[in-house]
């Protein structure tokens, strides 16, 4: 019988990350599972994941850490049917954990097999130039095509093949349900349930009568034209790439998923008043 094998990805300069990471790879150990790290040099019983032959032997990633570690998890783990579960380290995200397990809570719920998964939506994108395929590329959270300078990008945007609308603005965003609450959010986009599937777009700074967020199908596909001299696609702010004037960039439903997975029962209204700390005692008595 193979052993099992599970993922650590802690992030990188957080010692209260590195120090919880080492006790649960013990107590992971010690229930039977051979545990890689991204970081193993730092950290005691652990493998580097470099030395691992195929991503799907992993049963599960452990992220210990914020959103943007998640973020970096999905990385390796995006096209391989492994769950995401992220333990909270401090900053209330929307992906992770509201509290912060117990060792012992964590080793047993994974040994079980007693954690809940939700299928999280990934946006793909493609960029054509000269009518030839250059790059291709995916985001959990969004996609942004905005100016590498001071001047602001002139955008022709289409929707299922149809036009939409020409625009001199910041940018424009195009976001998952799960980057709703990241970029989008901050520029004034909705917030929008995990559950629900939809594409979230929305211009930033647009000089136009019309320049709300809109909530498209999942199915649909956005085309937009870069009219000005050049600007920058960000993937998750964490990839980009270079764009020029007549490239064509073309964003819809990527055909992977990520699974994010969760101990507690708490649901997105729960994170939603964690992260905010909206305010809910005293409402009508309750």
């Amino acid at each position: 019988m193979n052993q099992k094998k599970v993922l650590l990805v802690i992030h990188p300069s957080k010692n209260e990350a590195a120090e919880f990471a080492s006790e649960l790879a013990a107590g992971l150990t010690a229930s039977g599972y051979e545990v890689f790290s991204n970081y193993a040099r730092e950290l005691a019983q652990t493998t580097p994941l470099s030395a691992i032959a195929s991503i799907d032997e992993l049963e599960i990633a452990i992220v210990l850490g914020g959103d943007g570690t998640i973020l970096r998890a999905a990385e390796i783990v995006r096209g391989h049917s492994v769950p995401i579960l992220g333990i909270n380290m401090g900053n209330v995200g929307f992906l992770a954990e509201i509290g912060r397990p117990e060792i012992k809570t964590i080793v047993e719920a994974i040994s079980e097999k007693r954690y809940r998964g939700e299928s999280r939506l990934v946006l793909h994108h493609s960029i054509e130039r000269d009518g030839s395929l250059i790059a291709e590329g995916w985001a959990l959270n969004e996609i942004t095509v905005g100016r590498s300078d001071s001047q602001m990008v002139e955008l022709f945007v289409q929707i299922d093949g149809r036009p939409l609308s020409r625009w001199g603005c910041d940018g424009v965003i195009a976001a998952t349900p799960t980057g709703s609450t990241a970029y989008a959010f901050s520029a004034g986009g909705p917030v929008v349930w995990p559950e629900v599937n939809a594409i979230i777009f929305l211009p930033l700074a647009a000089h136009a009568l019309f320049s709300r967020p809109m909530v498209i199908s999942p199915d649909s596909s956005v085309a937009i034209d870069l009219e000005s001299e050049g600007a920058i696609l960000s993937s998750d702010g964490m990839r980009t790439q270079e764009l020029l004037k007549g490239d064509r960039i073309t964003i819809s439903k990527d055909q992977h998923s990520i699974e994010l997975v969760h101990l507690e029962e708490a649901g997105f209204t729960d994170r939603l008043v964690a992260k905010f700390k909206l305010p809910i005692e005293g409402w009508r008595g309750e």
